[in-house]
């Protein structure tokens, strides 16, 4: 038995990083289907293929609402209904004032706001569907404190930090949990880019557990908040970050 036995899962920015941990670990735990989405659509296939019938790719560009909409069409004919939404698709941009354009900071919030808004408004009918349902929405330690040349990225994460809290309260009547999981530097490819070593390198000095996280330590936890073990768990911000924050 596992914990999320029979459960359908759809998870944003699937193809690699912490969304393939996180398929990886809801399938471990007996999901009877997890669908993964992206825009990586080979990188994503093969991804999908890797785990076996139990997963399927689907192309997804989380700040297109007709995307969103396809989708949604496709998992209710399919499956009918949808236990978990897990929105974790996200992209990182940092620049300071003067320098960070007005188009950099929409892409952020297209992709790391608007994503998570389109995905709660159109999987909703799917959700209400479950008899036990759960939105997940990864922001980051970014979305709970600030950090010089954050407007874009910080600004962003608060939002999806809001708006979990603000759907949690909208949508307990039916049974939906809403939580956010708010992970510090993990070891996934977005941060493994040409001149970061050295950074993540100095700052994993200054993490009271002295390392970065691997992908499936925030996987466990978003595990969790998607299982019945979480049945009373709603409207809460879950720190993944090693003890950095002491809220």
């Amino acid at each position: 038995m596992g914990r999320l036995d029979n459960k359908i899962a759809l998870i944003t920015g699937a193809a690699q990083g912490m969304g393939a941990s996180h398929a990886k670990k809801f399938l471990e735990e007996g999901a009877a289907h997890v669908y993964l989405t992206d825009v990586l659509d080979e990188k994503g296939a093969q991804t999908a293929a890797q785990f076996g019938d139990r997963a399927s790719y689907i192309h997804l560009d989380v700040a297109n609402e007709d995307d969103w909409k396809a989708l949604v069409a496709q998992i209710a004919q399919e499956k009918g209904h949808l236990d978990v939404l897990v929105n974790n698709a996200g992209i990182t941009r940092w620049g300071p004032l003067g320098v960070m354009t007005l188009e950099e900071l929409q892409f952020s919030i297209n992709v790391n706001q608007i994503s998570v808004f389109l995905g709660m408004t159109h999987c909703l009918e799917l959700l209400k569907g479950s008899e036990a349902a759960s939105i997940i929405n990864i922001s980051s330690i970014n979305g709970l404190k600030g950090g010089p040349g954050g407007y874009a990225y910080v600004g962003s994460k608060f939002a999806v930090t809001g708006m979990t809290k603000s759907a949690a309260l909208e949508l307990g009547h039916h049974g939906i949990r809403v939580n956010s999981v708010h992970p510090g530097v993990i070891d996934t490819p977005m941060i493994q880019q040409a001149g970061t070593a050295m950074a993540v390198a100095q700052f994993a000095q200054s993490i009271p557990l002295g390392r970065i996280a691997e992908a499936v330590e925030v996987s466990n936890v978003v595990a969790f908040l998607a299982s019945d073990e979480a049945s009373y768990v709603t409207g809460s911000a879950y720190l993944v970050d090693g003890g950095v924050l002491q809220l």
